[in-house]
């Protein structure tokens, strides 16, 4: 599937909200303060739209009728996050207004327009109301503690960063995190999930609640029949499942057992699968079935797993054994550009002190060591039929593992660890394979990772990304536990 045809369905649409702060009684007592304020919050705009183009700039408030006007603003562009920057001291009171209407997570910037003041030209310069007026130029810092205090009092959520306006990429990182995150959090908001089939009897831990999912995440859950899906099969053309064959040998290693016949059945399911998503609007799917006396959802749910890389591949990840919580953490993976593979223990190795995981069914071939083998199964463990399966091993380098956990008492956290995708020896067995390694040690990891209680399953990416995980989970008000 070409990621175009997907990009409907999976993209960010967010609206960034800017305002800088001022207090207009300074105005007429400094010359030029508030000019050199305003470019200041313009520098801001500049660099916060190369991160992302979509600002709602609400100018510099100095005064209450300004914060009302400027929240207003924000409510009816539908801002997703707003970010405060202090360029001076400023009023609580014409800050609250701005944040209050719009109910959003706001970023307080605590930027200095340089590394230090001048000490030096400062104090030898003779004029005392310039001098406070270059004061006030620097003074971001003065109102941090007084908005934070009253953000505290009334509920609303902030979060902030302390760092310079210029050469600052420590800060700037940062800034850039919030963005990603919020991008993350509305993909979420807006994400519409298939769920076909039923769970896999007996796995307690996957069992979810539909409604805590809409609660932490929004978006929308449909709940699709396998049918569907067997019928849209009848509707693929010999052309359609001749081009999908050749598009199966340029994206995988097709190995040479693999029969006609059953890349032939891979190839219409993948072409049923696009339309599938496409009717649906989806931008990620759980499955499981069966299929057991009803040889058309067989054959279907047994010609899967090929279609599915794919999709996982191109923004749409697909997780096996109707796993919707792993999903969903495997969409946020994807969402942030980490990849997001179905994953699970498999073995410990402590000989090189390192944990294999992976999964039978689809892999994410895009952050794949190498190119994806294609191999036969007769036999699906734990399921019913055979077909073709994928082999694959997650890219060598820094992983980062995530899991969407059911809290005790009710409600979901994430789950969060960093680890290094090694090279060694896999099981060659025609599933996702990878060799992890932890700064902790594989024991403790598999202890510590397990105390939290987390699913059986979760969704491994590429690169640490820890940090914009927790930033995700502050903006949607979730716990989020670092393992290492």
């Amino acid at each position: 599937m070409q990621s175009s045809k997907l990009d409907r369905f999976t993209q960010s649409h967010i609206k960034i909200g800017l305002f800088g702060i001022g207090l207009d009684t300074y105005w007429p007592q400094f010359a030029g303060l508030k000019e050199r304020l305003e470019g200041y919050l313009s520098t801001v705009q500049q660099k916060l739209s190369a991160i992302h183009p979509q600002i709602v700039n609400a100018g510099l408030v100095d005064s209450a009728d300004k914060a009302f006007e400027a929240g207003r603003m924000f409510k009816k562009e539908d801002v997703d996050i707003i970010f405060l920057y202090v360029t001076t001291y400023a009023l609580s009171s014409t800050v609250l207004p701005v944040v209050q209407r719009a109910k959003v997570p706001v970023i307080i910037l605590n930027l200095s327009p340089e590394a230090a003041i001048d000490y030096t030209a400062f104090n030898a310069m003779t004029d005392r109301s310039k001098m406070t007026g270059e004061w006030l130029a620097y003074c971001s810092a003065c109102p941090v503690p007084e908005i934070a205090n009253v953000f505290n009092r009334v509920g609303v959520r902030f979060h902030q960063i302390t760092g310079m306006l210029h050469d600052d990429p420590e800060g700037w990182k940062e800034i850039t995190e919030w963005v990603e995150a919020a991008k993350v959090a509305n993909i979420m908001a807006y994400n519409r999930l298939g769920c076909m089939g039923h769970y896999y009897s007996g796995m307690l831990d996957i069992y979810t609640d539909l409604t805590t999912q809409y609660a932490h995440f929004g978006g929308h859950i449909e709940l699709l029949e396998v049918e569907e899906l067997a019928s849209l099969r009848k509707e693929v053309t010999e052309s359609e499942m001749s081009e999908r064959i050749n598009l199966f040998y340029e994206t995988f290693d097709v190995q040479s057992d693999c029969s006609v016949e059953e890349l032939e059945k891979a190839a219409i399911t993948s072409v049923a699968l696009e339309r599938l998503v496409a009717r649906h609007k989806l931008g990620s799917i759980a499955y499981y079935y069966k299929g057991t006396g009803n040889q058309e959802n067989e054959e279907a749910i047994a010609s899967i797993i090929l279609g599915n890389s794919l999709l996982t591949a191109s923004g749409v990840p697909v997780a096996g054994e109707y796993e919707i919580k792993n999903v969903q953490a495997m969409k946020i993976m994807d969402s942030f550009g980490a990849g997001g593979s179905f994953t699970e223990y498999y073995a410990m190795d402590f000989k090189d002190d390192v944990v294999l995981m992976g999964h039978d069914g689809p892999g994410h071939i895009a952050i794949a060591e190498g190119k994806t083998k294609v191999r036969p199964l007769y036999v699906y463990h734990g399921k019913v039929g055979k077909g073709l399966s994928v082999e694959m091993s997650v890219k060598n380098g820094p992983v980062t593992l995530l899991s969407v956990v059911e809290k005790r008492g009710g409600g979901l956290m994430l789950l969060v660890a960093e680890g290094e995708s090694v090279a060694g020896p896999i099981l060659q067995i025609g599933n996702t394979n990878s060799r992890y390694k932890f700064s902790i040690g594989a024991r403790r990891f598999v202890n510590d990772w397990n105390s939290h209680g987390p699913a059986h399953h979760c969704a491994v990416g590429v690169g640490h990304i820890s940090s914009k995980i927790e930033k995700l989970g502050a903006l949607l008000n979730m716990d989020v536990v670092k393992v290492c």
